[in-house]
């Protein structure tokens, strides 16, 4: 048996497992033969309908509303989902393969062989909020610098690298350390997703299922697949669409900042006088707002996009259901509106600095970004220098 199938039996059912690559061209021949060799009864892949839309209909980024986004609150989602697309769709320009070109290929073959198919993955937004839920302070710290760090990594892969990751040993690294790394983000993204893949194929129908994964869910998917035919584990993952809410401290934490600054400056207003209490207001007024004013400044924002961020930071420090960078990132796109090419080449953009800046989309979530770390530098500095001011 080929190292990258792995054949699970329950009864009179039959499912071949087919791990592959995302950016590898081995990967495409073998799905393709493999399927036309078993000429199964359903095929799955490890797509949902975002991805799989994404891969089939090259106007998909065309129709994105980047002003919606922020509106919506999925600015960092969506700045992940880019970072993540970017670095394999650079991997793939190296090898001379697109993303996710091995699951496009076995839908195809599926349809010339009129075999019935399925896109078994979980939505990506679900995933990401998900694990971001996941998170706490100091782990989505590590999360945003990875994302960002990866959006520009110059090192390059060669095809017999990628082919390694289809093996096992490889793998079992790679994984390791990621739990050691990211625990929280390792259960959400590899073992949450195993689950839920399994059951899909599971209820996916037909005696003979082929399920076109990445390699590295081969092993959680057998140990699933083996749960749920003995029914020790339920085929319903209902659950795994849901997003766990906050929790107390995580309610609670976003208010310890703005209820922090008031109190000093109230009590600056009790000890100190109420013209000693209006200084120290405005110095954090100019420390808040002139870092996120300086990080859109970087993000090369428009001015009127510099003087919102400067006039809606303190503003946002007060009322945490709110971000400066909404205020930021939707000024610089109501602007600045996105252009059709910037749509069209925003996937080769944002692998490098000049990229980033020169495409509309980017730019405006770098203001959304670089203005809300400004914002947050601000208040961190500014609690010591107004605090200094009764001690």
């Amino acid at each position: 048996m080929n190292d990258t199938r792995m054949i699970f039996t329950a009864g009179d059912r039959e499912i071949v497992l087919v791990g592959t690559a995302h950016v590898s061209r081995e990967s495409i021949e073998e799905v393709k033969g493999t399927i036309q060799e078993e000429h199964p009864d359903m095929v799955c892949v490890e797509l949902d309908q975002g991805r799989y839309d994404a891969i089939s209909k090259k106007e998909n980024w065309e129709k994105l509303n980047v002003a919606k986004v922020f509106r919506e609150g999925k600015g960092f989602l969506l700045m992940a989902n880019l970072v993540l697309a970017g670095f394999q769709r650079r991997l793939g320009k190296e090898l001379g393969v697109q993303p996710g070109e091995e699951m496009k290929t076995a839908l195809e073959t599926a349809e010339k062989l009129g075999i019935a198919w399925a896109l078994c993955d979980r939505e990506v937004q679900i995933t990401l909020r998900r694990a971001w839920s996941r998170c706490g302070l100091w782990s989505k710290s590590k999360l945003m610098a990875s994302l960002v760090s990866s959006a520009f990594v110059t090192e390059k892969l060669s095809e017999a690298e990628i082919e390694n990751l289809k093996k096992r040993s490889e793998l079992d690294g790679m994984m390791d350390e990621l739990a050691q790394y990211l625990p929280a983000v390792k259960q959400t993204l590899i073992d949450e997703r195993d689950r839920y893949l399994a059951a899909k194929i599971w209820t996916a129908g037909g005696k003979k299922v082929l399920a076109v994964v990445g390699a590295g869910h081969m092993a959680g998917l057998k140990s699933h697949l083996e749960k749920i035919s003995a029914g020790e584990e339920s085929s319903d993952v209902e659950e795994l669409n849901q997003i766990p809410p906050p929790g107390l401290f995580s309610r609670i934490i976003p208010w310890i900042l703005p209820a922090l600054i008031a109190f000093l400056i109230g009590y600056g207003a009790y000890r100190l006088g109420f013209g000693e209490s209006f200084s120290m207001l405005k110095r954090w007024l100019l420390w808040n707002g002139s870092l996120a004013a300086l990080g859109t400044v970087v993000a090369l924002g428009h001015p009127l996009s510099v003087l919102v961020s400067f006039v809606g930071a303190p503003i946002a420090t007060v009322n945490p259901f709110i971000g400066v960078g909404l205020f930021s990132g939707l000024t610089e796109a109501t602007i600045r509106k996105p252009r059709v090419r910037d749509a069209s080449s925003i996937n080769e953009d944002i692998g490098s600095l000049k990229g980033v800046y020169g495409n509309r989309i980017t730019r405006a979530l770098l203001v959304f970004l670089l203005s809300s770390i400004g914002s947050m530098v601000g208040n961190i500095i500014s609690i010591p220098a107004i605090a200094g001011k009764l001690f």
